[in-house]
């Protein structure tokens, strides 16, 4: 009997000594809406996070496998996984993306988007936000800066080639740096570069809408084109001499937007080599052999870090080609998380 109440104490202490390490290691994970994140960031906090990103990668440190694409060619779509870590933020995590061109027959975003975020030193899950504005506004981040570095000083004329959801985000990230934008829009769709003329009323800008793609860009300064095209639409005699290119809309293989002997008088960055040469601006005319990845000048992080000029002369015209980068996503992402933790916002979740 004794034997028994000893097995029986041991078997308690044991138990408890079992529930308290698993009290130990249960983990919670913050949820960030939406709502949320428009709460906790702004276009000029999003510019500063993905400049700062854009440097650390071209002084080599971070870590951003290429995109990898699964396509759902049925239902004209696909989806990419964008794994990045950057070690000065403290933050690694990876965005789940798709792109489905017509969602908005359904009522759907053509682009959504979810963000999980790690500890680095534990891969321990910390946060999970919705990445679908977030994308939004690192894209046109992205798009402000090359103007900043690459379009002819003080330039105020816009020509905007799409004006759906990124078209609204490239202007925002432009109002960021230049007021008083004039300019045009084009787009398939009458009731889509409608509403974003008066959009760009509502933040100050004078946006007209044109008929064709050639006379929205004929006196363009910078020209941002955020289309889903498979054949080019900017033409190479259309675009005016000194003009820079936002080229946005071509981010997996087989789009392009541009006319392939437009880039070959152009002087291109990209924001990443690797990714460009498959999926951006660029992936078409190369695989055909129309272009060289000689002809790429480098990477825009570059031109920030002062190692390659955005820009040569007056007259040259430039090209930013932009695929969108998972390191974008993740110090953006670091920065909401970081407010959120200081403000006491979002929900949090118990994983086990």
């Amino acid at each position: 009997m004794a034997g028994n109440n000893q097995l029986m104490q041991q078997s308690s202490i044991v138990q408890r000594f079992i529930k308290s390490r698993l009290r130990t290691v249960i983990m919670t994970i913050t949820f960030l809406s939406m709502d949320d994140i428009k709460s906790l960031i702004n276009m000029a906090d999003v510019i500063g996070a993905v400049d700062e990103a854009f440097r650390e990668k071209a002084r080599g440190k971070t870590q951003m496998p290429p995109k990898v694409y699964l396509f759902f060619h049925e239902y004209n779509g696909d989806f990419r996984v964008m794994p990045g870590y950057i070690p000065s933020l403290k933050s690694a995590g990876v965005k789940v993306v798709n792109v489905h061109v017509k969602n908005k027959e359904k009522g759907l975003p053509t682009v959504m988007a979810t963000i999980l975020l790690l500890d680095p030193e534990t891969g321990e899950p910390l946060a999970i936000l919705d990445g679908t504005l977030l994308t939004s506004m690192r894209t046109g981040a992205a798009g402000a800066i090359a103007a900043k570095e690459m379009a002819k000083k003080d330039f105020k004329k816009v020509a905007f080639i799409g004006a759906g959801t990124q078209a609204k985000y490239q202007l925002l990230g432009l109002n960021e740096i230049t007021k008083g934008l004039t300019g045009k829009a084009y787009d398939i769709s009458e009731k889509h570069v409608e509403k974003f003329s008066e959009y760009a009323k509502s933040v100050g800008a004078a946006i007209d809408i044109a008929s064709n793609v050639k006379e929205c860009i004929s006196d363009a300064e910078v020209i941002i084109t955020t289309t889903p095209a498979m054949e080019p639409l900017v033409m190479n005699e259309w675009v005016p001499e000194g003009a820079h290119i936002n080229a946005i809309g071509a981010d997996a293989p087989g789009k392009e937007e541009l006319d392939p002997k437009l880039l070959l008088r152009a002087r291109i960055i990209v924001d990443d080599m690797e990714q460009a040469v498959h999926s951006g601006e660029i992936n078409v005319p190369i695989s055909k052999g129309l272009l060289k990845p000689q002809k790429i000048a480098g990477e825009i992080g570059q031109v920030l870090e002062g190692k390659i000029k955005g820009r040569n002369s007056e007259n040259e015209i430039t090209v930013f080609d932009s695929t969108g980068l998972a390191i974008q996503d993740i110090a953006t992402a670091s920065l909401v998380i970081k407010r959120a933790f200081e403000k006491g916002i979002g929900i949090k979740l118990s994983l086990f």
